[in-house]
């Protein structure tokens, strides 16, 4: 099977990975309309493996490479792009693997399927007090934190530390706000985080962009590039769908103008092929640039900032490109795509989202285009 193949036999089997898919397109409108993927579906995340796929084996995961995570949240964002965002959070061992060793195997205790959410920023002043830090605030984007059993926020201690850190905690030590009103990926219920007065202990705080404290193969991989390509190719599962959406619109009725149906005609022939190139070589290059860094990891060596700066440059292509696809799927759709509850409306609206995300900004080409002229990027591209 080629590499960027997805084995669904790794998954919990291929008659419960479709499943698990069937059941998720069928309650695309449930998801939206209550802001959140229900908890049986994030149950059977935990099922199949998406949240121990790259929890070491010596903790009971299943140390998966960044390929197969990634054609997993591929395979799950074509289903609907809000499963599949949440699903790309089961690479959060790559944030937590910074905390102390000792306090990561506590995280991994009980369990390896452990269901984690963030918000980053911004970063809330902290006071150091007895026990840890004093952890008061409100932080946005806590993308999946309705089904979480762990969370983290983002912490700026009053110790003169220059970096901000990330503070860990159970989920109920903190409040989750619905705010989460957009134009797309609402299934993600990506809802403000609010703490009132949590004391945390230093353990369970790390630096953001730290060293990693496991020395397993997957740690070694750049952890920027993962975070914008578990994202990104979420894009990619909704372009996929979107494009087959349109192939099956094509065994309708005639129009009742008595045109000939979608496939019959030259223009939609032609705008899909170009949607469905955009698709496969913006696919190509993600997946070639997530291969070439990892052969070089499991060979004992480390990834050239050249080669970093290819993943992030693939994972931003990937996503313009995907989502000028759909929106060439949805424009050949005419009237009967433009309704709320079609799929291709859904999948556009969620494409958007994705490419307002900062992480596939156009800062990002600006940066990989000045490491090609052998100059240095701007600070936290690599």
């Amino acid at each position: 099977m080629p590499s960027n193949v997805l084995d669904k036999s790794a998954w919990g089997g291929a008659e419960e990975f479709d499943s698990l898919l069937a059941d998720i397109r069928s309650r695309r409108q449930e998801f939206e309309d209550q802001k959140y993927i229900s908890q049986d579906i994030i149950e059977r995340f935990k099922q199949i493996g998406v949240y121990r796929s790259l929890v070491p084996e010596r903790f009971g995961g299943d140390a998966k490479s960044p390929s197969e995570f990634l054609q997993m949240v591929e395979a799950i964002s074509a289903a609907d792009g809000s499963a599949g965002w949440v699903a790309s959070f089961g690479m959060y061992p790559m944030y937590l693997a910074s905390l102390p060793v000792e306090t990561i195997e506590k995280v991994w205790k009980e369990t390896p399927d452990v269901v984690f959410a963030g918000g980053i920023f911004p970063p809330q002043p902290a006071k150091r007090v007895e026990g840890g830090f004093q952890v008061k605030g409100r932080w946005q984007f806590g993308s999946g934190s309705m089904g979480a059993t762990v969370c983290g926020v983002g912490i700026m201690p009053d110790d003169g530390e220059s970096l901000p850190r990330m503070a860990v905690m159970p989920r109920e030590k903190l409040t989750i706000e619905k705010t989460w009103n957009v134009i797309g990926m609402v299934g993600t219920g990506s809802h403000d985080l609010v703490v009132d007065n949590v004391v945390v202990p230093e353990d369970w705080t790390f630096t953001r962009g730290g060293k990693p404290n496991l020395d397993d193969p997957f740690f070694k991989y750049p952890s920027l590039a993962f975070a914008a390509q578990v994202l990104s190719v979420t894009t990619l599962g909704l372009a996929r769908e979107a494009i087959d959406v349109v192939r099956g619109m094509a065994a309708g009725r005639k129009s009742v103008t008595g045109a000939p149906n979608l496939g019959e005609r030259e223009y939609v022939q032609i705008e899909i092929a170009k949607a469905e190139a955009k698709l496969r070589s913006s696919r190509a290059f993600f997946f070639e640039a997530t291969d070439d860094a990892w052969e070089v990891i499991i060979s004992g060596g480390q990834p050239t900032p050249d080669q970093v700066s290819m993943i992030r440059l693939a994972a931003t292509n990937l996503t313009h490109e995907c989502a000028e696809a759909i929106r060439i799927a949805y424009e050949v759709s005419g009237m009967t795509g433009a309704y709320n509850d079609h799929p291709l409306s859904r999948i556009l609206r969620d494409s958007h989202m994705c490419t307002q995300h900062a992480f596939m900004g156009a800062i990002t080409y600006k940066n990989a285009g000045a490491m090609l002229f052998d100059h240095k990027p701007l600070p936290g591209y690599l």
